[in-house]
């Protein structure tokens, strides 16, 4: 019995070396330690509303510091909003995710986005902690939607309504800062 029981434990031991080698286990450090450390699942639902915020944080949250103006240079706005920028913008003030499929569904089809530049105007030169003297430069879009909007219900009388004629208006802003002055912007800067 007792013979047994060694060899039993031997062959755990010799198993459990085995995973952590494998790089299966969890014996990172100490704080990994544990029995409830293991992979859960997520729901795709989560994953995609993280992701979706991840890169909107990347991508359209931050605020870029630009080098000077220069003098008789064009101080002209940035790029305009993009078209995923916008749709995104839609998303969240006239959503069509979310329904339940074969019960109730909205889609959106023969999508077409007009962007108009509404203010394009740079405040004068004040000083921002953590960043110095800056100008702050202005740029907001109105970016009107047309769009096709087609509404399935499918439960307790199915039928089909299509709005040919949707129209939608989202503003979005693109401040951004410029530096003033003889700026020095060190190993890793752009300018």
């Amino acid at each position: 019995m007792a013979r047994g029981l060694q060899t039993l434990q031997l062959w755990g031991l010799l198993g459990g070396g085995l995973l952590f080698l494998t790089g299966c286990g969890t014996a990172m450090s100490p704080l990994d330690w544990g029995v409830l450390n293991y992979p859960i699942p997520v729901s795709p639902y989560f994953q995609k509303k993280f992701e979706d915020k991840a890169w909107e944080e990347e991508r359209y949250k931050k605020m870029p510091i630009l080098p000077p103006l220069v003098e008789g240079a064009p101080h002209a706005a940035l790029d305009e909003p993009s078209d995923d920028e916008v749709i995104r913008a839609l998303e969240k003030a006239r959503g069509v995710e979310g329904g339940l499929p074969l019960l109730h569904e909205v889609q959106r089809g023969n999508v077409r986005i007009v962007k108009e530049l509404i203010t394009d105007s740079i405040d004068p030169p004040r000083v921002y902690p953590l960043i110095g003297p800056a100008q702050l430069h202005h740029v907001h879009w109105k970016c009107t939607i047309y769009f096709t909007e087609t509404v399935k219900v499918g439960w307790p009388i199915p039928y089909t309504t299509q709005n040919q004629e949707a129209v939608e208006v989202v503003y979005i802003d693109h401040d951004h800062l410029h530096m003033v002055g003889n700026v020095e912007g060190g190993a890793g800067s752009n300018y």
